[in-house]
């Protein structure tokens, strides 16, 4: 059996360590030991982007360009289902904490996903996605998908936690587009995180998904949130 081993390591905002690990092909990321994502264990993630994009297939627009705003970068599964159901004509912005995990894309996961971050489309945004969707012009995107930390329950760093309260799901409104669509990524169900969705004035569809494509039962939730 080929050893597993540790590629690299970064300092989290928190000061976790994070680590990437190759093993017989395969990688994956942990915190402080825990992982996180796994490059065979990636449905939820391609999920996403296929959710996320599906409303901007089917609006109206004669082929209106289209700004999809992705929160986490990871091992680049959701961006590439984006990028595969999308034409040429619109933005994908990748927003990224953490500065090693672009590079790890760059280096160590470009036969993976990473050579996506040169796709004419990708904006790589090293900043907080909190920070991005705050300072967002209004109706700025027709998706905004989000795969950061945990999901509602922060892991990473403590201040996740603001994206999911009632003032980071205003600002998400505020970010997208009249019959726009936000996509929430959780380990989990979350049924105080719905009803603030809802109060916000969005549409909520609970979503399960599954670890893999194989698995017979699904293991986290992702949260469909559709304005009018």
């Amino acid at each position: 059996m080929k050893p597993r081993t540790r590629l690299a390591k970064a300092t989290t905002p928190d000061g976790l360590v994070l680590s990437l690990f190759e093993h017989d092909g395969d990688f994956s990321m942990s915190l402080s030991g825990q992982e996180l994502m796994h490059s065979k264990a990636s449905a939820s993630e391609t999920l996403l982007g296929t959710l996320g994009v599906e409303r901007v297939l089917r609006k109206p627009g004669g082929g209106e360009p289209f700004r999809i705003l992705v929160g986490g970068l990871g091992l680049g599964f959701t961006l590439r289902s984006v990028l595969e159901a999308c034409d040429e004509h619109g933005t994908v912005d990748v927003a990224e904490l953490i500065p090693e995990v672009i590079d790890w894309n760059r280096v160590h996961l470009k036969e993976l996903n990473g050579f996506l971050l040169d796709d004419s489309r990708v904006e790589i945004r090293l900043a907080d996605v909190a920070s991005v969707i705050r300072n967002a012009a209004n109706c700025a995107y027709d998706a905004i998908l989000m795969d950061v930390d945990n999901g509602p329950v922060a892991m990473v760093k403590k201040t996740n936690k603001s994206l999911y309260s009632m003032s980071g799901i205003r600002s998400i409104r505020s970010a997208l587009k009249p019959g726009g669509r936000a996509v929430l990524w959780s380990a989990g169900p979350d049924k105080a995180f719905a009803e603030r969705l809802q109060e916000a004035g969005f549409k909520v569809a609970a979503v399960p998904a599954k670890v893999h494509e194989r698995a017979k039962r699904a293991a986290y939730i992702l949260y469909v949130a559709d304005l009018d």
